[in-house]
């Protein structure tokens, strides 16, 4: 009876696929970057609504920042969804060659469009669920903001925004279907600001004192330090201010971002404080003075492998969508130009125990979404960052990617963009809605595994717990 009321509830889903597909193209239109996602969410949030959703909205005192809520009771169980675009990344859809939609302009190169729709699908579902059945519960989804550079889900989490949750569950757009095992780094990011004195370089150079100098020594510095950190460690510069384009007058101000990256937070923070003093060496030697200003940080991902077997379950059980030659064409068109391939599959079947020849045969082909990968048992660090690290050290979490995208994407490129709007990727993002709504069901009939669940988070987590890697008080980038 109970596998009768969840095939029913996820039966909404397909009902409700125009509304969704219009949704996500709708926030494809709208491409809006870190804390700028005002479009986006108020259609998510009129959604909701309509959906008969409760919303909550400014969550953490960010305005794009906002829940859906409906149920009673535990366990309470979050969807995190995400909205927000890139710079730089325009594109239009559908195309396989480089064509700006606005030269220069906003894309979005990592599928958030996507990401945050099949979340409230998902979570439209739950609902479903609750309803029909009676039963004891809540499902809470998330609006979260800037996660491409904002950290929004570590300010969220920082201000208890989190903490009600008895577990959490999300995806990701990719080019395969599987289950993200492993953690990602940690990070800091830092602006380093240096103010000197302006003077003519020629006539009076002893009187100046150049922020320039300050910010090439900094730099020089942190290039010697790279030698003397763990090798899973990464330091990312940008020098966004040279302090004018004149080189006879000697620059007054200057200024770099930097952003650390580590296995762990507490690396980070150590090889964090390397580079401050670094900057404040530079900032002696050049004879200039140093403002320090916090940006934002993000915490590793702590895996879950309760959650992980249960969205596992159902990326197996759940039938996955057939797709047209038209879509698979586009899929091909893309593949073809991607300059660097064997990328995600490849770099999977190598950390596959068994079970590799079933896969091999697919290694070359334009599209990857016709199968569901096992999940692996081998648990590694991303290279990349991901502020569902910090709901991870809160609530058990677990997140996997659903192949919306030809094989060998590059993430944050035009050939994603281009994907938005695919075929592929609608039938796909209804797929990941099913895993999502699937796994919160069966997650609502069975205490024991969230309580299992809660228990590895406890046993991962050790003594040190959780501390948000933002201090109190710093605000995101751009709100006051």
């Amino acid at each position: 009876m109970t596998e009768d009321r969840k095939t029913k509830a996820l039966d909404v889903i397909d009902r409700e696929a125009e509304r969704f597909t219009a949704l996500s193209d709708a926030i494809w239109d709208h491409p809006e970057t870190c804390y700028t996602e005002f479009v986006s969410a108020d259609l998510q949030k009129q959604t909701l609504r309509e959906l008969g959703f409760e919303v909550t909205e400014n969550l953490a005192d960010i305005p794009t920042a906002f829940s859906g809520r409906y149920g009673k009771g535990h366990p309470v169980i979050g969807i995190l969804g995400e909205f927000d675009a890139l710079s730089g990344l325009s594109q239009e859809a559908g195309k396989a060659e480089p064509s700006p939609v606005h030269p220069g302009g906003n894309g979005h190169g990592c599928g958030h469009n996507l990401l945050g729709t099949a979340s409230i699908a998902a979570a439209y579902a739950v609902k479903a669920y609750l309803e029909e059945t009676g039963a004891e519960g809540t499902v809470i989804y998330f609006g979260c903001p800037a996660e491409e550079g904002g950290a929004g889900k570590t300010f969220m989490a920082r201000d208890g925004v989190f903490d009600p949750l008895d577990c959490a569950l999300t995806w990701h757009p990719g080019d395969s279907n599987h289950i993200n095992a492993g953690s990602s780094l940690a990070n800091i990011v830092t602006r380093y600001r240096f103010q000197g004195v302006a003077s003519h370089a020629a006539a009076a150079p002893h009187f100046g004192r150049s922020a320039l100098d300050a910010v090439t020594l900094m730099n020089v510095g942190v290039q010697f330090l790279r030698e003397h950190v763990i090798q899973e460690a990464r330091i990312h510069y940008a020098v966004t201010d040279t302090g004018g384009v004149s080189p006879n007058v000697v620059q007054a101000q200057a200024e770099a971002l930097y952003m650390v990256r580590a296995p762990r937070i507490t690396e980070v923070r150590e090889i964090q404080e390397r580079v401050d003093d670094i900057a404040k060496g530079a900032a002696l030697m050049s004879g200039t003075q140093l403002e320090q200003i916090f940006v934002k940080a993000t915490s590793d991902i702590v895996p879950n492998t309760t959650l992980q077997e249960v969205l596992q379950e159902n990326m197996e059980e759940i039938p996955l969508p057939e797709f047209t030659e038209a879509e698979m064409k586009l899929a091909q068109e893309i593949h073809d130009s991607v300059t660097m391939k064997g990328g995600s599959l490849e770099h999977y079947l190598e950390k596959m125990e068994t079970g590799r020849e079933a896969y091999e045969q697919y290694l070359g082909k334009a599209y990857y979404g016709g199968f569901v990968l096992p999940r692996l048992t081998v648990e590694e660090h991303e290279p990349g960052s991901s502020d569902v690290g910090d709901v991870s050290w809160i609530t058990p979490t677990a997140q996997f990617y659903a192949a919306t995208e030809a094989a060998d994407t590059p993430g944050h490129s035009w050939q994603l963009t281009a994907q938005g709007k695919s075929g592929y990727a609608h039938k796909m993002e209804l797929f990941a809605a099913k895993v999502i709504a699937g796994a919160a069901i069966d997650l609502l009939n069975a205490p024991e595994t969230i309580r299992k669940a809660k228990e590895e988070l406890e046993q991962r987590r050790g003594k040190e717990g959780y501390v948000c890697p933002i201090p109190k008080g710093v605000r995101p980038a751009g709100l006051k």
